[in-house]
């Protein structure tokens, strides 16, 4: 029990703060004018961004000895601080390699299993860390994972050795195109390659939640005809995943494109049975759709994926090309710089900002992402 005295010491204190505050009330004190005054708006967070940059000379030679202050950088056009510029190679490397298996690549699909194989290998050496991994996508008219992030490299060799089509693929080339519902959905899936799907997929299905310098290297000949993805929503996911995607052209031969076949034959939602389904995504981009003359080019497509995302495009004129090209890639991702700054301007609304980024010596080009979508406020 508490001291008698204490408890009447309380009691004596209490009667003129209870007084003090009643003549407060009366005379209109702190509480009325705290109640009139609004509540200030939070402001919106501050948050680093971070880009992959790679930087090369005018032979097309890459550069490893740039400086943060060898650069200038503007965000919407506004002036911003460089806070860090470096090639942080203790950071885990995360590649996705999405491979193209229609038919219209088939025949350089045995180099493409080969050259990815050596490809993994270099990456993922014997003796590499195990915080390094490697996944595998391949699609067609599905998207299919066939390995998760692993650092295995038996488990990739072993997938990339029996790669081949997609089930709904082989199912199609059989026989008659599958016909679907009112709509011209397929049971099975698209009616063409999905190619916008899988790299919207792999942005925001696995390598968003993903850490370290992250990458995706993209195998096919640039057609697309059945997403459900645009490919806005597609470098709107690599940008919000802060991945760069290297592609690799292989002109072989292109499917009929959407775009000349006309509306009344776009096909909805996802292919049934490789991939779950994805939300959507996209909006705000300021960057249009590339068009071509006569329909989808497929090489200006991959062009615009490796440009807008701060990769590099290549091109493989023939199938025994593709080594070489693998090779260089395994050497730009290495030598890839992650450069931060904090936007001088907070945004918590998920907004779209333009990025550039120049070097001061003007016989350098560098390849960096657009912009990036600034996280939404909880």
């Amino acid at each position: 029990m508490r001291p008698l005295s204490l408890m009447r010491k309380s009691t004596v204190l209490a009667l003129p703060l209870l007084a003090l505050a009643i003549a407060f009330l009366r005379t209109g004190g702190p509480a009325q004018q705290a109640a009139s005054t609004p509540a200030a708006a939070p402001k919106p967070a501050t948050h680093d961004v971070t880009l992959p940059v790679t930087v090369r000379d005018k032979r097309g030679a890459l550069v490893n000895d740039l400086q943060k202050n060898d650069l200038t950088l503007s965000e919407d056009g506004r002036p911003q601080t460089i806070k860090s510029f470096s090639r942080d190679t203790n950071l885990p490397l995360r590649v996705g390699l999405l491979v193209d298996t229609s038919r219209g690549v088939s025949a350089a699909m045995t180099e493409e299993r080969k050259s990815a194989t050596q490809f993994v290998e270099s990456v993922l050496p014997a003796t590499g860390t195990p915080k390094d991994q490697v996944f595998l996508i391949h699609f067609d008219r599905e998207v299919e994972l066939l390995e998760d992030f692993t650092n295995s490299r038996e488990k990739l060799d072993r997938e990339l050795e029996d790669m081949g089509p997609t089930k709904q693929e082989r199912y199609d080339s059989q026989g008659p195109e599958t016909t679907g519902d009112e709509s011209g959905a397929s049971r099975h899936g698209h009616n063409g390659t999905q190619l916008y799907d899988a790299i919207y997929l792999a942005a925001d299905e696995l390598m968003k939640s993903k850490d370290g310098r992250k990458t995706l290297v993209l195998f096919s000949n640039g057609g697309d005809r059945g997403s459900k993805e645009t490919l806005n929503d597609a470098i709107d996911a690599a940008d919000r995943a802060n991945l760069a995607i290297f592609t690799v052209f292989f002109k072989g031969e292109q499917e009929k494109s959407e775009n000349e076949m006309g509306p009344q034959h776009r096909r909805g939602g996802m292919g049934g049975g490789g991939w779950p389904g994805s939300n959507g995504g996209g909006g705000g981009r300021r960057t249009p759709e590339p068009t071509a003359a006569n329909g989808t080019d497929g090489k200006k497509i991959m062009q615009q994926i490796a440009a807008r995302t701060g990769g590099h495009a290549f091109e493989a004129k023939k199938a025994a090309d593709l080594e070489a090209i693998y090779k260089l890639i395994d050497e730009e991702i290495h030598a890839q710089y992650l450069l931060t700054y904090t936007p001088d301007k907070a945004d918590d609304e998920g907004g779209f900002h333009k990025v550039e980024l120049r070097a001061k010596k003007e016989d350098l080009s560098i390849s960096t992402p657009e912009g990036y979508y600034a996280p939404e406020g909880k």
